[in-house]
């Protein structure tokens, strides 16, 4: 029912924001892979509330539980269910959402389809919920750094109009860990800062883009038609809460090109591989990776929930005013990193155990 998420590597989240807890249940998993508690909450803490004062000032130190599937420190290859318990809750400050829509969140359509939500907090559409996504992808990084050498990282690109320059094939994790707003441009992230504290301050929010690469893909991950590898990326960005467009490569941007400006030419290099020259295909071709750098872009909206007051109206259709209470993000992108770098993982972990199963059998 929309909670579970790719074939051989399988995940279900569960939990709402402001129950008792949120976790993720991990399926397919291979067997004797090492993994502590400690590297997953090495990503944890990376998405975690109250981190930094661009944050919401939700407290959740969000430690995570292995319940199953890890003996002796390795993976049994049995389900794996990982949890979060909620801790600083406050249910109080969402009574009025009862029976009041914010406007551009879930409240409205949940009761559409469900005629019944758990108005604390977002429910499942907070992004609570992707604490099992991150935690699911440290092991997806885990397995995909230890078989196939694939390192991923993300970092904040844009910020409303604040653009920041950034080389893919080089950036660091260190450099996207060195300021709260995570750019690895020193420069435009102090504008970033300054920008979201200015907005924070007036009771509203703002978005912008998060851009993350994946080095040392191995070719042949993928497959043609419905799941090329593009597709599951982008509906594995595009399900996470407050995103709203997606690209890779060169993306909308490539609209603007001919056809001989935008092809990535083909060469041989020193050790007999063929490669390509340039990387606008953002490292797939035909819905399979072809071994460059995949590239690509997630769009966030500005927080849906803000102090200002915006008109709306109740589930019987009275007209009213809200401020919402609670506590909430000026800017989603900062914590969004880890989030998209997680749905990266997965989806490669997944084709990359695909690939190994229906190709690999006779090599």
């Amino acid at each position: 029912m929309g909670n579970t998420f790719g074939h051989l590597f399988r995940i279900t989240t569960f939990g709402e924001s402001h129950g008792g807890a949120v976790g993720v249940i991990i399926d397919g998993c291979p067997p004797q892979i090492e993994i502590t508690p400690e590297e997953i909450q090495v990503e944890l803490d990376r998405r975690r509330p109250g981190q930094s004062k661009i944050t919401t000032p939700r407290k959740e130190a969000d430690r995570c539980e292995i319940m199953s599937g890890v003996f002796q420190g390795k993976t049994l290859g049995t389900p794996i269910a990982i949890m979060v318990r909620n801790k600083d809750t406050r249910p109080q400050d969402y009574s009025e959402m009862a029976t009041t829509y914010r406007p551009s969140h879930a409240d409205a359509t949940y009761d559409s389809k469900y005629g019944f939500r758990n108005y604390q907090g977002g429910g499942r559409s907070s992004a609570r919920e992707t604490i099992g996504r991150v935690a699911a992808g440290a092991i997806a990084k885990k397995i995909l750094q230890q078989y196939a050498g694939v390192e991923i990282i993300g970092y904040v690109k844009r910020i409303q109009d604040i653009e920041s320059v950034i080389d893919p094939d080089t950036v660091t994790l260190a450099q996207v860990e060195s300021n709260i707003v995570r750019c690895p441009d020193a420069e435009a992230a102090q504008h970033m800062i300054d920008r979201i504290e200015q907005i924070r301050d007036q009771g509203d929010s703002i978005g912008g883009v998060v851009e993350c690469v994946a080095r040392s893909v191995p070719k042949g991950l993928g497959a043609p038609v419905f799941d090329k590898l593009e597709a599951d990326l982008a509906k594995g960005v595009m399900s996470l809460p407050a995103s709203k467009g997606f690209e890779l490569g060169s993306g909308f941007a490539g609209t603007l090109l001919t056809g001989s400006q935008h092809n990535d030419e083909y060469y041989t290099d020193e050790t007999g591989n063929w490669r390509t020259r340039t990387n606008r295909s953002g490292g797939t071709q035909g819905g399979i990776s072809n071994g460059e750098n995949i590239i690509i872009r997630a769009a966030f909206k500005p927080t849906a929930t803000i102090r200002k007051a915006q008109n709306t109206v109740t589930n019987d259709g009275t007209e009213t005013v809200l401020a919402a209470k609670g506590r909430h993000d000026p800017c989603v992108l900062p914590r969004a990193v880890p989030m998209v770098e997680a749905m990266m993982a997965l989806v490669l972990c997944d084709h990359l155990l695909r690939h190994h199963g229906q190709c690999r059998l006779f090599s």
